[in-house]
């Protein structure tokens, strides 16, 4: 069983965005029920290292807590890259 959830992904991750994305940080992806931060990374090939900011709905998740925050339908993920100041 699936359900849909919007992905964000920032900057240099947005190249592993899926085809059918709504515009160049979005894309509605479909994931198993149940599905955490982490297998939804896995599935879209997500360099960990660069997860440096995980969100669900706007809520900062820890890198300790990514393998177990499960997604729920209609969530939206963000990840974003480290960025360099100057």
């Amino acid at each position: 069983l699936l359900m849909q959830v919007t992905l964000k992904l920032f900057a240099s991750l947005n190249r592993y965005l899926p085809a059918n994305k709504i515009n160049t940080i979005e894309a509605i992806i479909q994931v198993p029920h149940g599905a955490t931060v982490s297998q939804v990374m896995d599935i879209h090939c997500i360099p960990h290292p660069q997860a440096h900011l995980v969100m669900i709905n706007g809520k900062y998740i820890p890198p300790q807590d990514r393998l177990n925050s499960v997604l729920k339908e209609n969530d939206a993920l963000a990840i974003c890259p480290p960025v360099a100041g100057g």
